[in-house]
């Protein structure tokens, strides 16, 4: 099979904080598309890590995302922390089990979670 993920796209009201906030997140590059489009590559089409896409989109976003990207860092504590110090907002901590990960929302309020070995 020869399908495979070409990238990721997220809708946002505005380019600015969140494009800037996932750019710091992932050490992606910004690349001007067009005035709807801005999308954020890996420095160097790293295997695995794909693009970002990022829509510009006239309504808000106002219930939770039905797709959302799951992080995975080596200390989920440390990439909380940074992620919130980038403008990311803490929602909840949740586990199931042994398993446990933080629910967080990017600057245009989009949710993502975050795990990795807890501190």
């Amino acid at each position: 099979m020869s399908l495979r993920v070409s990238e990721v796209v997220i809708d946002c009201a505005d380019h600015g904080a969140v494009v800037d906030f996932w750019a710091a997140a992932f050490g992606y590059e910004r690349r001007e598309v067009n005035e709807q489009y801005v999308a954020l590559v890996p420095p160097a089409r790293e295997p695995g890590r794909p693009p970002i896409l990022f829509q510009k989109v006239p309504e808000p976003k106002v219930v939770k995302n039905r797709v959302h990207l799951d992080l995975r860092g080596d200390s989920m504590a440390a990439e909380v922390g940074r992620l919130r110090d980038l403008g990311a907002t803490v929602i909840a901590q949740r586990s199931l089990g042994t398993i446990s990960w933080t629910v967080m929302a990017d600057p245009d309020g989009n949710e993502f979670c975050v795990s990795g070995d807890t501190d």
